[in-house]
């Protein structure tokens, strides 16, 4: 006897629409102990994956020359908002060659405004 259950999953409003090779600011609730709090996290988002609830994007950021890579889901409910600091013109989907290249090399072209 199969039981079927549906799950109605909402999309987070307060994510921007967003894509590869723009600079986003994640503001992500962190629970510490019992305190939660507000972190903000800015980079690159670098990739977006899924359609659905299994949906994710990941953000590479270079802090004292060390990248930092942070996948979220975007259906998360942790997720306080997703601002876009500014738009990047890239032509291609993934940008894993961010990786090798720091400083100078890394930049990528501003998209005109909107």
């Amino acid at each position: 006897m199969a039981v079927s259950s549906v799950i109605n999953v909402q999309a987070n409003p307060k994510i921007q629409e967003f894509g590869p090779g723009d600079s986003v600011k994640v503001n992500y609730r962190v629970r510490e102990g019992e305190r939660e709090r507000i972190q903000a996290f800015q980079g690159v988002v670098i990739k977006r994956r899924g359609g659905g609830p299994g949906a994710n994007f990941t953000v590479r950021r270079v802090t004292q020359n060390i990248g930092v890579e942070r996948t979220f889901p975007f259906y998360s409910p942790r997720i306080e908002s997703v601002e876009v600091v500014r738009r990047g013109k890239v032509r291609r989907a993934r940008l894993y060659y961010l990786r090798g290249r720091f400083g100078r090399a890394a930049r990528i072209k501003e998209r005109g405004r909107y």
